[in-house]
This record gives C-alpha cells, structure tokens and sequence, in this order.
C-alpha cells in the first residue's frame, strides 16, 4: 500500500492507496513543534482503527508547503514504514512542465494538483485549491503549468474579521440563506461566502481572457464544496486531488520492477 502525505500549513492531509483504490484517509493539525515519533503515535492509530495493518504500507509520496516538516516525515516513513519517500521536488517527474519565471518557487502542491487534474480531464484548466490560501493554478491544452494566482483563503479572511476588530463575531461558515444579511452574522456569512464565489467567478472570467480560450475548473480543498454549490463556474469537486495526484506521480517515478498491487 502506499501512503500519501500532503503537509499544509493548516493541516496534513493524509491517504492510504492500495492501487488506483483509496482505503482511507485523515487530517491532522500542522505543527512544527511536534516530532516524528508523535506524528506516528496518531498515524498508527488511525492505521489502527481503519483496520489497515501498518506493516501493508510499503511505500510513501510526500508534498510539503511547510519546509520544517518535510525531514519530519521522511523521517516517520523511514522508522515505522521502512520506505524510502518520494518527495516531490525539482527533478521528480510529473507530467507537468513549469513554464514560470522561476519554477523553483512554485508550491509542491500546486504541481500536484495540476498533475492530477490534467490526468483526470485534459487541459486546458484551472485548479482552485480552498486551502490556507486559495490558489488559482493555470494549465494549458499542451500539459504546461503556465501560472496561477493567490488570494488569502476562506478560513484566514474570516478569522482575519474575528482578530482583528473589536465587535465581529466567529462565525460558522454555512450556506447564507441571501445576499442582504439582517444581522451581524448572516451579513458575515453573506460577505464570506457570496464574495468568495464572486472572487472565483471574477478570477476565472479574468483568467480565460487572458488565455483567449474555454477552460475547465476544478476544486479541492475542504472548502470546495460550498462554493461550488453557489456557482456554475466550478465544474468538478475533488476533494482529495492531491492525494490522488501523489498517487500518479509516485506511479510516474516508482522502480520499474516495484509490485502494482502496492
């Protein structure tokens, strides 16, 4: 089985493959004070109760945004998995050509995403990730990754509201029943919500301007769903695209001879 880590600077999002098949998966809070032994005491336990036996995973992928705990991981693999990680960084094949100004600055996620996205629909299109940020990532009909942009994500722009004045509320984020909210918050919820689709329906009507052509859009990332139910603009949902993109790329780049099945 192979075990797939996406480390996000709000969560690391794991999943358990076994072949094209996904057997599970779990998140856990990013913390770069936690070590890798305590990092396995919760992976093993969660191995435990999806009744999948630690000693089935046989081979690990990584992609990390949070440089610190990329060796924290790699770590865990080697001692309770006894697995080599593939890590995607620069060298490591994809699929996917950057065709930025300097490739080496664009998130490991970003790549992966767009890797699995083009494997699953074509190009061209676009990747919404709902994320600690959301990101915009733009692939064309050829499989180039040719740019994107990153605007503060749902999450941060509502706890931003909660911190940083002195009378705004947290807030749930639920469905806003309308637009003119009557009190402080569904007027909250509305402005989140309904301006965040307004952002994506903007950026994307922006972004295939400038590509001259019709593009798909997919969404990930735990927020995906909501958003995509207010608007037409984001075709597919999938939740899990980086794990699956993982997935493909560990297949890219695993030994010739390695067992299929794994």
């Amino acid at each position: 089985m192979l075990l797939a880590v996406d480390i996000g600077n709000t969560n690391v999002t794991l999943g358990v493959f076994k072949g094209n098949d996904m057997k599970a998966t779990w998140r856990m809070a990013s913390s770069v004070h936690r070590e890798s032994d305590e990092y396995a005491v919760m992976l093993l336990n969660l191995l435990q109760l999806g009744s999948i036996p630690a000693s089935a995973v046989s081979d690990a992928a990584i992609c990390s945004v949070v440089p610190p705990l990329t060796p924290t991981f790699v770590d865990l693999c080697r001692r309770y998995f006894h697995s080599e990680p593939l890590v995607v960084e620069t060298g490591v094949k994809t699929g996917i050509r950057v065709a930025m100004d300097n490739p080496r600055e664009v998130g490991a996620d970003r790549i992966v995403d767009a890797a699995a996205a083009r494997q699953l629909y074509g190009g061209p299109l676009i990747v919404i990730d709902f994320g600690t940020a959301t990101t915009f990532d733009v692939v064309s009909k050829e499989g180039e990754y040719v740019g994107g942009a990153i605007a503060p994500g749902v999450v941060l722009a509502a706890e931003a509201l909660f911190t940083r004045t002195a009378q705004l509320p947290r807030v749930e984020l639920a469905h806003p029943k309308k637009v003119i909210g009557k009190g402080t918050v569904s007027a909250m919820q509305s402005g989140i919500i309904f301006g965040y689709v307004s952002l994506v329906e903007g950026m994307v009507a922006r972004i295939q301007a400038e590509l001259g052509a019709k593009t798909r859009v997919i969404a990930t990332g735990g927020l995906a769903g909501l958003i995509a139910k207010e608007t037409r603009v984001i075709e597919n949902v999938e939740p899990d695209l980086t794990l699956i993109g993982l997935r493909m790329i560990w297949e890219m780049n695993r030994p010739k001879d390695a067992d299929a099945t794994r």
